[in-house]
This record gives C-alpha cells, structure tokens and sequence, in this order.
C-alpha cells in the first residue's frame, strides 16, 4: 500500500501524461495541425523524460529533503537523462533525417532504374524515427513543467 502514497513515483507519473498531453495543443498551435500520435511519441516540447526526471527529483526533495542520498541518486539520474536526451538521442535523431533522406534518395534510383512503382510502398522502405531527441529548449521547458507541477500537487494534496 505504500506504493499507493509515494508522491515522488506519482508526480513523476503526472509530469509524463501532462507534458505528453500538453504536446497536442502546443504543436496546434505551431502547425495548425491537431496530431494525437504525439501522446504516445518520442520528442517534442515539452520534453516528458525531463518533465519525469525534474518531478521525481523534486518530490524527493520535498520529501526526504535535499541533504539525503536518495535525492542525490535522483538528482544525478535527472541531470543524466536531461544531457541525453539533449546528446546522445538528438544526435541519433539527425542521423536519421540524413539516413532517411539517402534512402528516399537511393529508392527514387531504384524505381526510375527497376520499375519498383509496382511493389507496395509498405515494402520499399522503413523510415526511422527521426524524433528521437530534445533540443535544450525542449529540455528546459520539460524540466521546469515537472519542477512546477510537483510544487503544484504538493500544495494541493
């Protein structure tokens, strides 16, 4: 039952559906565009692992203050996710714009070269995901979501 009453674990879980959902209209506005996929993606502003990570460390600060271990543990596993998602993702997500360009590039050849118009599109290619990371914006604005919503149900519950 103590799992019940863990507010860091369900502050935490609040900044994921909250920065995922808030997603939607923010890209409506961008693009004008309502896009639903983007509950359940990777990417995007605000980025939702920053959001989580923030929100779980500042429910152990509040919790069990800033002075204990297991807030340190938080705080580094948040600060490690954040770079990340700003390094290592990113950069896998810009390899896959280049990726995907070289093979929509190359599958043109093809189909001017061997008349590949006749097979499925479903079977010329597989894109891959591109979205994949967070500019630091995308990080920042993630971050101070699951910062300010912790504070937010920390008062209100």
């Amino acid at each position: 039952m103590d799992l019940l009453t863990n507010f860091p674990l369900w502050a935490s879980l609040a900044a994921i559906f909250f920065a995922q959902f808030v997603k939607v209209p923010i890209q409506y506005i961008a693009t004008r565009r309502i896009d639903w996929s983007l509950l359940t993606s990777t990417g995007g502003m605000p980025s939702s692992h920053s959001a989580a990570v923030t929100a779980l460390s500042t429910g152990v600060a509040i919790e069990a203050g800033m002075g204990s271990a297991v807030f340190a543990v938080s705080a580094m596993f948040a600060i490690i996710t954040m770079f990340d998602a700003t390094g290592v993702r990113r950069q896998a997500g810009e390899q896959a714009i280049v990726l995907n360009q070289l093979v929509a590039d190359f599958g043109k050849l093809v189909e001017e070269a061997k008349g590949w118009q006749k097979k499925p599109e479903q079977e010329k290619r597989k894109e891959l995901k591109e979205l994949l990371g967070h500019k630091p914006i995308e990080v920042f604005f993630g971050g101070l979501t699951g910062i300010l919503l912790t504070l937010l149900l920390h008062y209100l519950i």
